[in-house]
């Protein structure tokens, strides 16, 4: 199966170079949060759990050839109809199809990754169709014009002054910087799209292969008003998302509630199988591939395929706390984009982002289902540097391989690293504005093309000195 070339640069948002206090008080609340109702599990139970989750999604993805088959017989003996789209292109083009035999005009969606990484609002806009996010965060992010900053929560990055200030440029409406009245006017606007789209989309967090049932799990009541008033819902998941049975939902519904948000449960579980006499009329599956077969083939990477979409690896990144998740340039941020964007979109278009990481760990620690995020990273380095046999992708070119080389002996020298970090913070001057390096020449250019870098600082070293002497 292919997957869809994408152009990476073309689609990144340039960042503004500020500090992203929004960004960093929301992941902190949500590891605490996190916390409360981990602790109150036992870290043994927890640690159980977080092996059965892992155990259970590798199954599945090394077991795609027996469950997938079995899904599409179940989901059409329930009435639905499902379809295979090997890349973005074909999944664009099943949706806007389906548009089409129903005239569909406006187009109400749940909050979906995959929609993003299809790119597909711009499609359902180039065809005159008007498609509406009903997520609070993504009806935020879409008003604003921006991708989401977060998997689990698009507007992370926005503070409510912020949001009270777009809603009165984008709504036309007097709106004070406050949570609950910002809510109801979005409520309000959305109440209208919902009662008018022809259509629903979706994605789906789990798929359960016995029963042919689509797992969907929200804390806005969206998800139900999308799937269930439209006469045609149609639902675009990842054929990794695929799980055997009832049993294992019961446990990764139990990882990603606390992981995600910090709920023993989420608010809104919905269960879709088929067609029923309630509802739409119709149910499509799209089962999207987009490179998650390639992604199959390394077994060295293979687990990045077991991610439940929870972000708690991004509430912990020093590195995505520091520069946001625009920075990462694509639909996936933060360590889970680091090593999923280069496998979807292929290591010749996004080979720096496995580099964006201090490979300390804790995305390791806090992941539910245990993905070893550290060690793909460092994988992916080596695919990226010395050539990558799964996309035909020459070495790295001379620069980078130098490069790499003399960092890696700057690291393991204490001498040359206190030398090295006193050549950077006088080679930087030039191209320092403030905190940042807006701009850097040729190669290092292949970043700040996209988002600005931080500028580098020996502050810490500073401080301990003093700190000795005090």
């Amino acid at each position: 199966m292919t997957n869809t070339r994408i152009d990476f640069r073309a689609n990144v948002q340039r960042v503004p170079p500020r500090i992203p206090f929004a960004t960093f008080k929301n992941t902190r609340t949500a590891l605490i949060k996190r916390a409360e109702v981990v602790g109150l599990l036992g870290e043994e139970y927890w640690e159980q759990l977080r092996q059965a989750g892992h155990d259970l999604r590798l199954h599945a993805v090394t077991h795609l050839d027996e469950y997938l088959p079995m899904l599409e017989d179940k989901v059409v003996q329930a009435g639905g109809q499902v379809r295979w789209a090997r890349d973005a292109a074909e999944a664009r083009a099943i949706v806007l199809d389906i548009a089409a035999q129903h005239n569909v005009k406006r187009v109400v969606k749940v909050k979906s990754m995959v929609s993003e990484e299809i790119e597909l609002n711009t499609s359902l806009a180039e065809a005159g169709i008007h498609a509406s996010e009903t997520d609070l965060g993504e009806y935020i992010v879409q008003l604003a014009g921006e991708r989401p900053s977060h998997i689990t929560a698009p507007a992370l990055h926005m503070t409510k002054e912020e949001i009270a200030a777009l809603f009165e440029q984008k709504l036309a409406v007097t709106a004070p910087p406050d949570p609950k009245i910002l809510t109801e006017i979005a409520r309000t606007r959305l109440r209208e799209e919902f009662l008018s789209a022809e259509m629903g989309i979706s994605g789906g967090n789990f798929l359960i292969a016995e029963t042919g049932t689509l797992v969907l799990a929200t804390n806005e009541g969206n998800g139900r008003m999308c799937m269930v008033l439209p006469p045609v819902h149609v639902a675009i998941v990842g054929i990794e998302k695929v799980i055997p049975d009832w049993e294992s939902l019961t446990v990764l519904l139990k990882l990603l509630a606390r992981s995600a948000t910090g709920q023993k449960i989420t608010t809104y579980n919905t269960f879709i199988t088929g067609v029923g006499e309630r509802g739409p009329k119709e149910f499509h599956l799209v089962l999207l591939d987009n490179g998650r077969t390639r992604i199959l083939s390394d077994d060295k990477a293979r687990e990045t395929l077991l991610c439940i979409r929870c972000g708690a690896c991004m509430n912990v990144c020093p590195v995505y706390n520091n520069v946001g998740g625009h920075a990462y340039g694509w639909v996936y941020p933060g360590p889970i984009g680091a090593i999923l964007t280069p496998q979807l979109l292929g290591t010749a278009l996004a080979s720096n982002l496995p580099f964006a990481s201090s490979l300390c760990g804790a995305c390791a620690d806090v992941c539910p289902v245990k993905i070893p995020i550290p060690e793909i990273l460092l994988h992916l380095r080596h695919r990226a540097v010395e050539g990558d046999r799964f996309e035909k992708q020459p070495v790295a070119p001379f620069t980078v391989r130098v490069g790499a080389k003399m960092g890696a002996s700057a690291l393991g020298a204490l001498w040359l690293y206190r030398f090295g970090s006193k050549v950077l913070g006088v080679i930087q001057v030039p191209f320092r504005r403030g905190d940042w390096l807006p701009a850097l020449p040729p190669p290092l250019n292949r970043w700040t093309m996209s988002r600005p870098l931080l500028a580098f600082r020996n502050e810490f070293r500073t401080w301990w000195k003093k700190r000795g002497r005090s």
